[in-house]
């Protein structure tokens, strides 16, 4: 029986996307020996050792003999340990324990532990994606994995617990139901996050937060300590819509391949992400000699929170104008490039100037204008220009921080900021884009239409408090943000003065 090649299905990933590998097992005579080709990682070379020692485990006798695995395509580099599965499947088939014919419908990942166990991988929505794309019948992962698989309609997902279930699966009829895309089983949001009705007083940034979320815009929160910015910002999750199921999706792929979905299934609640200022330019953007998804990509249709921005590395920062401008970031390295989505909202606060305590409280001292633009010339004027809402935090008044009388819940923001982007996804329809954020240049000259009125305030904010054209669009989208949750379709000049207000920073950087 040597000379014989058997062929198996299974997947790799590129960036959070799969594509197809066909895993090629060749036994032939000769001396014995094990070779695995196909730009394999050290993880992928190190599987012989797991097969044999999970063929042994499981009562298959393999004899020695000159064994090729062939990763193809050969031409992009393959990690991890998802092929452990088909490339034991190519043994099995050679000893005749399997028919190799049931294999060709149904692609195959998992990690095999030395016992025949099966141990969940990174990236199997991806995966289960690439397998209906391509026509197959059905996939085979491990069963911690099956939460994630069944969230692709139309494909047979078997979630099994070890090699023996996997034998059995190929050689019986009927003993194993596939699994189904159900969304009744998807997991109920919780909605756990601290509520606005907690929050004293400030009035004025919490309705900058909801113009915020009503239209997906990035803000900036400026103000001393113990003015209640992170509070503030942990709370906007709470007023932002619930996620629709093409945004799960999206998420879950991306939290499959960084292999931090763990045994969530699925990921329904947007994202929070609030990294440290410590954290590095590829921990920020992604990167990585085999480029992975960053805090950018993790905060996909979610929120990515920098507190205290000028404390981040400005390499870092400036790295953000590309994934915010375009919805995504392409990591390119010698061997192999990879785009990750990034459709985030930005969430910073910042202090007025180097020295905290200025303001704060009752103190009388207030940052003097040279203060605060040493301090802002940390963060580039581009990157502020991406940042849609700037709104400066008072300190909180002592008859505010008494006062028993409860602020608007969350729920109530909640449902205008949804009634304002239903008339948004209404409005954008087949445009490609949900929110007045993603407008541009064509959508906002149609959808943004001002009177002589509203031009002349907009001619006074160029000249007197210096927007540039980026500012002056995004003032535009700001105020079509405001006439929405006004129930209006027309931008009215008291929307647009109220956008202008939004702009606390042009006015000292």
């Amino acid at each position: 029986m040597d000379g014989m090649l058997f062929k198996i299905s299974s997947a790799a990933l590129q960036g959070i996307d799969a594509y197809i590998v066909d895993v090629e097992v060749d036994v032939g005579g000769g001396l014995p020996n094990y070779t695995v080709v196909g730009l394999p990682d050290a993880s992928v070379r190190e599987s012989k050792e797991r097969v044999k020692a999970a063929l042994k485990n499981c009562g298959y006798d393999f004899p020695p003999r000159r064994v090729t695995v062939n990763l193809a395509p050969a031409d992009r580099r393959k990690e991890g340990p998802a092929f452990d599965l088909p490339i034991a499947l190519g043994h099995l088939a050679y000893l005749e324990v399997i028919p190799a014919e049931k294999t060709g419908s149904l692609m195959f990942v998992g990690e095999l532990a030395l016992g025949g166990r099966l141990k969940p991988v990174k990236g199997v929505l991806s995966s289960a994606l690439e397998a209906k794309r391509k026509g197959l019948a059905g996939i085979v992962v491990p069963r911690a994995n099956v939460g994630e698989a069944s969230l692709v309609d139309g494909l047979d997902i078997y979630g099994l617990d070890d090699l023996i279930q996997v034998v059995r699966l190929l050689t019986t009829d009927g003993e194993f139901k596939p699994d189904r895309f159900d969304p009744a089983s998807l997991p109920v949001p919780q909605v756990a996050d601290p509520d606005f009705k907690e929050v004293k007083g400030q009035h004025h940034v919490k309705r900058a937060l909801e113009v915020a979320a009503a239209g997906a815009h990035n803000i900036l929160l400026i103000g001393p300590p113990g003015t209640g910015k992170t509070m503030l910002a942990r709370r906007l999750p709470s007023i932002l819509p619930p996620m629709t199921f093409e945004e799960i999706i999206e998420t879950t792929q991306v939290f499959s391949a960084a292999g931090l979905l763990r045994d969530q299934g699925a990921v329904v609640v947007r994202p929070f992400r609030s990294p440290h200022h410590t954290i590095s330019d590829a921990g920020l953007i992604g990167g990585g000699m085999i480029p992975r998804p960053g805090e950018v990509s993790l905060a996909h249709h979610g929120i990515l929170f920098l507190d205290e921005l000028p404390e981040f590395e400005r390499t870092a920062l400036e790295g953000l104008r590309q994934p915010i401008e375009d919805g995504r970031v392409t990591v390119t390295r010698a061997a192999m490039s990879a785009t990750f989505p990034s459709k985030f909202m930005l969430v910073a606060s910042m202090n007025p100037c180097a020295d905290v305590m200025r303001g704060a409280g009752g103190r009388d001292v207030e940052c003097t204008e040279q203060q605060r633009g040493r301090y802002y010339s940390k963060i580039s004027g581009p990157l502020l220009d991406r940042i849609d809402i700037q709104a400066e935090v008072p300190a909180v008044k002592f008859r505010e921080i008494v006062s028993k009388q409860e602020g608007e819940g969350s729920e109530a923001i909640r449902e205008r900021v949804g009634e304002a982007r239903a008339r948004q996804v209404e409005r954008y329809k087949g445009r490609g884009i949900y929110a007045n954020s993603q407008m541009g240049p064509p959508e906002v000259k149609k959808f943004c239409p001002i009177g002589t009125e509203g031009e002349k305030l907009l001619e006074a904010a160029v000249t007197k408090l210096g927007f540039s054209a980026r500012a002056y669009d995004r003032s535009l989208k700001v105020a079509r943000t405001i006439a929405d949750l006004a129930g209006e379709e027309k931008i009215s000049p008291a929307h647009l003065s109220e956008a202008i207000q939004y702009r606390a920073m042009d006015r000292y950087y």
